[in-house]
Parts: C-alpha cells; structure tokens; sequence
C-alpha cells in the first residue's frame, strides 16, 4: 500500500508476503512510461514488485494476497477481460485484481477522479501478462 510521497520517488511497500511474483516481470517490464498523462516515478525502496506515476503518486504492486474485504458477494469492474475488486480509501481507491495467478494491486488518489481510469489504462497488459486462475 502507498506510504508517502517525497521528490523525485514514490514510497511504495513491496507486498509482504509476496504471493506467486513469477508471472510479474512480464508485467512490470511493460508498463507504460506514462498512466493517465503522468510519468514514471523510481519507487523507495527500489523493488522490482513496485511502480509508480505521477504526484501524488498512482501506484501498482504486484504479487499482493487477497484483499480481507474480498467476500463471494464482493462487486467487481470488469474492464478489458479483468475483473477488479475496488476499495474505496480515505483519499482514492485501491484496485485489486480477481481470478489471476497473481494479485495486482493499484491505488488511485483522488485527484486522478474518476480513479477507474488508470486502471482502464493498465487493464490490457494485465490480461496479457497474467494468466487467468484455473481456480476462479
């Protein structure tokens, strides 16, 4: 989950524990340079599980375990073939992927409204780099 911001890099914790990251570096190592008109920003500490864009900064974790609010009845945004599992925070929302080998979590502030856009934007690359769960 997003920490804070300072100059020049995002404070991003690494997902502890880390669940199934094999299927991550395909997608960590195709993100765009830019995520709803804002650039890529280094991640403090450096992890290669991590990235982020803009400031305040729009971040994505990848290898992240199950939400605890994830429930059978939970609501789901199914953009480009993923499904998402939306958690309204404080200031923005944190998305978290459903039925792939592997959690990707991506939090949105709220100057970035409607926050569902840079998940839009990301949703694609996820369906091509992280297979669909045979379990869901």
């Amino acid at each position: 989950m997003l920490v804070t911001s300072c100059s020049g890099t995002a404070q991003v914790s690494p997902p502890e524990p880390a669940t199934n990251t094999d299927p991550c570096a395909d997608l960590m190592n195709s993100l765009p340079v830019s995520l709803v008109d804002q650039s890529m920003r280094e991640t403090d500490p450096p992890s290669p599980l991590t990235a982020a864009w803009g400031d305040p900064p729009i971040t994505i974790r990848c290898g992240v375990p199950d939400p605890d609010a994830l429930t059978p009845a939970a609501q789901l945004y199914s953009v480009s073939g993923v499904d998402w599992f939306p958690e309204e925070l404080t200031q923005g929302y944190v998305f978290t992927t459903y039925g792939r080998t592997t959690n990707v979590e991506v939090t949105v502030p709220d100057d970035y409204e409607p926050e569902i856009s840079a998940v839009t934007e990301l949703s694609a690359l996820v369906a091509e780099t992280i297979p669909r769960s045979p379990k869901r």
